[in-house]
């Protein structure tokens, strides 16, 4: 798929943004790329998480600014939904600096990890237009103290400060960036896949439900996972001290290296 190089291994989809000579700006082909990517992770049921990551310094630039973009045409919102509706975990490897609609990108991700000496800012301000559509996946992990001082002054913040007010979840240095994902993913595939799904969904759903009907739908949800196959097996599997039937055998034995 053109922008972006999709490969599956290990239960692990990982989409690479190439468009590095275009410090991999939002263009109509990388849109279209991440789109697709997904979608074909999402569909391949041996893929249990997503990876999206970069290939040069930057792991997104925002919008196309070049002069003969089309931007009618790099319309990033069905991206941003598919990662917060995927019922699988969207990782971000975010390995170079990320701006404006970057930062956006990353926002979305589930769970994202930094180069700790990247550049990452809202800097839409600086050229006249504004935060408008990334807003509603990073304002609600940023404090208001902390949007006004990113979203107004347009300036640029290392990665380690990105971690620190939450728009990403850590920062690492460059060469421990691929071995804190890696970590990241043996987790992610130790959870039994539909427990996962319906985790993220509450996630996403609950925030804005009023608290009684929140509270009916989460028992309802109780209810029905604790009745369930794969419960009854994460059950069994705890009670015999084993692996659960759905964690890899690779996940398995790093978990065993790691005790």
């Amino acid at each position: 798929m053109a922008g972006v190089r999709y490969e599956a291994a290990g239960g692990v989809a990982r989409l690479t943004m190439d468009e590095s000579a275009n410090k991999n700006a939002l263009s109509p082909t990388l849109v279209q790329g991440l789109g697709d990517g997904l979608e074909q992770a999402i569909t391949d049921t041996d893929v249990r998480a997503i990876v999206i990551t970069n290939d040069g310094n930057t792991f997104c630039a925002g919008a196309d600014l070049s002069a003969d973009a089309d931007r009618s045409k790099s319309d990033v919102v069905p991206v941003l939904n598919t990662i917060l509706d995927a019922p699988k975990p969207v990782v971000g490897r975010i390995a170079g600096h990320c701006v404006a609609g970057g930062v956006g990108l990353a926002a979305a991700c589930d769970i994202s990890v930094i180069d700790e000496r990247a550049l990452l800012g809202f800097t839409e301000v600086r050229i006249g237009v504004v935060p408008a559509i990334i807003s509603l996946v990073c304002l609600p992990k940023l404090t208001r103290a902390d949007a006004s001082d990113l979203m107004l002054s347009g300036r640029r913040i290392t990665g380690a400060e990105a971690a620190r007010v939450g728009l990403v979840n850590y920062a690492v240095a460059a060469d421990a960036l691929d071995q804190k994902v890696d970590a990241l993913l043996c987790e992610l595939l130790a959870g039994g896949p539909v427990a996962i799904r319906e985790t993220k969904r509450l996630i996403r759903q609950m925030s804005s439900m009023a608290s009684t009907e929140a509270f009916a739908e989460m028992t309802r949800l109780s209810m029905a996972r604790f009745a369930s196959d794969e419960a009854s097996e994460g059950m069994a599997a705890f009670r015999d001290k084993r692996p659960a039937a759905w964690i890899p055998s690779a996940v398995e034995r790093a978990e065993r290296m790691g005790a």
